[in-house]
Formats: structure tokens, sequence, C-alpha cells
């Protein structure tokens, strides 16, 4: 994956601003991709969006209100800001065309990159909440430690996994704009929630692959100049890597495909795929699948 630092800013830096507690005792409940909690990062990988879903749109949030942080230019020797920024950057660009192309306005935002804790719209966050959306302040919120939990424990290398964790999370940011959100809150009951959150997750994976499949067509065109097939193998395995049931067979031994939030590996790599090879938002329709 061949990248550069961008021109434009969209991080809000909030890295050694001291921490907030909270979040952490949540277990799988969020916005983006699970860690097992207990202490620390070392948990399931990408928070569930589904728990923001019902728990903070609509204005039942934990309350807790939001921590400032420094935005502008970053370090040229920030390697980490400046490629999460790089990231960000050239997801949105993607994002602003296509919603342009089908005569609708994107709205950008920011990652907010954190050590250790801080306050969100949707309450207080620890790193071991893990990379998670909040549709109460429509920001994306990254530890990047979780980077290396991603390498060291799921085995999911390369800079390109990286990139996928983040577009997976603006996914999430479309599908708040798009208001797929709200369907889902109006749509959930105690029987479906899960099976909701699921296809919630794997659309998002799409949208990540919708992203991958843009910057394969166009290389040179934005900050993040060309990927290879082996970057799209990467991403791959950053999706298999946090799939509920590895997730769950490395924490526990057991698979308990009843609790699942996010989908089977085989699932997230199907849809991530999707997006990849068909590159629409209509080849991304997971609640219209008959079966994720």
């Amino acid at each position: 994956m061949r990248w550069r630092p961008s021109s434009q800013s969209q991080i809000e830096d909030r890295r050694g601003s001291g921490g907030f507690g909270g979040m952490s005792g949540l277990g799988m409940g969020g916005g983006g991709i699970p860690i097992p909690v207990g202490g620390g990062i070392g948990g399931i990988v990408l928070v569930i969006i589904i728990f923001i879903v019902l728990q903070f749109v609509g204005g039942s949030g934990l309350g807790g209100g939001s921590q400032g942080g420094t935005t502008g230019s970053l370090d040229p020797k920030d390697e980490m800001g400046q490629f999460v920024n790089a990231v960000t950057v050239d997801v949105q660009t993607f994002w602003d065309q296509e919603f342009a192309d089908a005569g609708q306005s994107y709205s950008n935002t920011v990652t907010v990159l954190f050590t250790d804790g801080t306050q969100t719209g949707c309450g207080a966050a620890s790193s071991a909440t893990g990379p998670f959306y909040c549709p109460a302040d429509k920001k994306v919120y990254l530890d990047p430690g979780f980077f290396d939990e991603l390498t060291t424990r799921f085995g999911a290398k390369g800079d390109f996994a990286r990139a996928y964790v983040i577009a997976h999370e603006y996914g999430h940011h479309v599908q708040d704009l798009l208001g797929t959100m709200d369907q889902v809150q109006q749509q959930q009951t105690s029987s479906n929630a899960n099976e909701l959150s699921i296809r919630l997750e794997l659309q998002a994976d799409c949208l990540a692959g919708m992203w991958a499949n843009w910057v394969m067509a166009h290389p040179d065109q934005s900050d993040v100049e060309s990927i290879t097939d082996q970057d799209v193998t990467d991403g791959l395995n950053a999706a298999a890597a946090v799939g509920d049931d590895r997730i769950q067979e490395q924490a526990t031994g057991t698979i308990d495909k009843e609790s699942w939030t996010h989908g089977s590996s085989e699932q997230r790599m199907k849809w991530f795929n999707t997006g990849f090879k068909q590159g629409s938002l209509q080849a991304c329709d997971t609640f219209g699948a008959s079966s994720p």
C-alpha cells in the first residue's frame, strides 16, 4: 500500500491528554470492532454498533459530553498520525464523490486519536473499547495501540489491515448519514437485535470494500496512492481476524453463534470482498440478503 501525508487534516488529536474510565465494562457492546475487555486492550476487537444504536441514538446516551483535542497540522514525524489522517481523508474523499454522484451531500467528520481513554458524545471510552463510531457526535474514535493488538494478537498485518479498520468505521458514518442506523433502531426487538447488528456490521465491511475498489481503480488520485493484491489479502485477513467465531474461539475455546453481533470470519470476508469486487451500494444490501 502506497500512501502519502495529506495536505488536509481530518484528525482531532487527543493523545497524551489524559484518559477516562468507562465503556470497558460493556464487554461486546458499541460500534465498530470488538476486544474481550477486562483490562486494557486485551479483548474482543471493534465495538458493536448496535449498542450505540440502541443506547445513544435518540438522546438516551451516557452523557459526559466530549473532550477537546488539537486539530490542524500533524507533526511531519508522526508517522502513525499521518497514516490515519491520510486514510481518513482518502475514505472521505471517496464518499464525498459517491454522495455527490447520487445527488446527495456527504458530511465530513474527524477521526479522534486518543490514548488510554477519552470523553465522547456517547460517554466515556477507554482503549479497551476498541475503535468505534459515535453517532451522537458523528466522530470515529481510535486508540492507535489497537493496531498493535490487531497484529500481535490477531495476526492481521500490514498497513491495509489498519486501513480496513478505519474504512469500516467510516462505513458506520455513511450508515448514519443514510438513515440506516435509525431504521435499525426502529426495527429492533429483543429477538432480532443480534441479527440486525450483524447485518449492520457486515454492511460496514462491504462499504470498506467499496473504498478499496475505488483506490484500486483510481491509482494516484488521492493520498492513498495505490493498493496491491497483497493489500487486499491483508484487508481480508483483518476482516477474518475480527469475526465473532475467531474471537470467541481464541478467547474461550468455544463458539456461541447465538451471541454473535458482528458476523463470522467467513461472512466478514465475504462482504468486504463483495464491496471490493462490485463497488456499489446496491451490492452492499446486507439487509435484503436472505442470509448474511
